[in-house]
């Protein structure tokens, strides 16, 4: 059993990251993702249909489910009734943190400056998503960031594509990308699988 955001983050070098309007949808799109090598799956809670969506996904076997856009301690409470094995969060609050670190799951905090990481690391925390990646400033920020915060690690998130991602997974402290271009809108399955496959073999 998975049981550390570090082998989570290992488990493959793309996470997608999914916006899911109708939970009937969830599971036949899991399925193509781990059939394609993908199984780290993010579900955002951006759409009413999320929490259905991840006790959904959670029946497929060999997928990891989490829950991205977690943004409140309701918020939190409910993806962990659901079944969620990780938490995303787009940004940090001493208040969220406190809670989910509290609990032990395996968690993923946003964090664009080096302000957010010194909270991060007040908690304990190591591993953090770089977001919104691009508008913060691209990997040159990153690198920058990187230096003095030598122990941590990095899932950049947010305007990375097929196009860029490698480049983003050659720096070290990179350890995976979060995207949505596996899944692009109007996608079939075995299409959304293709995707996956090539985003496997983006690998280190």
């Amino acid at each position: 059993m998975t049981t550390t955001i570090a082998d989570i983050m290992r488990t493959s070098p793309v996470i997608p990251v999914l916006v899911i309007d109708d939970a009937a949808t969830a599971r036949p799109l899991a399925e193509a993702l781990v059939k394609g090598g993908l199984r780290v799956l993010e579900v955002t809670m951006r759409t009413p249909a999320a929490i259905d969506a991840i006790r959904e996904m959670k029946q497929v076997e060999g997928a990891i489910v989490g829950a991205g856009t977690v943004v409140n301690t309701d918020q939190f409470a409910q993806v962990m009734d659901a079944g969620a094995e990780f938490i995303v969060s787009p940004g940090l609050t001493d208040r969220l943190g406190s809670a989910i670190v509290d609990s032990g799951v395996p968690f993923l905090p946003g964090i664009a400056n080096a302000g957010d990481i010194m909270r991060g690391y007040d908690l304990g925390l190591r591993h953090f998503k770089f977001f919104p990646a691009e508008t913060s400033g691209g990997l040159k920020a990153l690198k920058a960031l990187a230096a003095p915060f030598y122990e941590a690690k990095f899932c950049p998130t947010g305007g990375v594509s097929a196009a860029t991602a490698a480049d983003w997974l050659g720096f070290d402290p990179v350890l995976c990308v979060g995207g949505s271009w596996v899944t692009p809108k109007g996608a079939s399955f075995e299409q959304v699988e293709a995707l996956a496959r090539e985003a496997v073999a983006l690998g280190k």
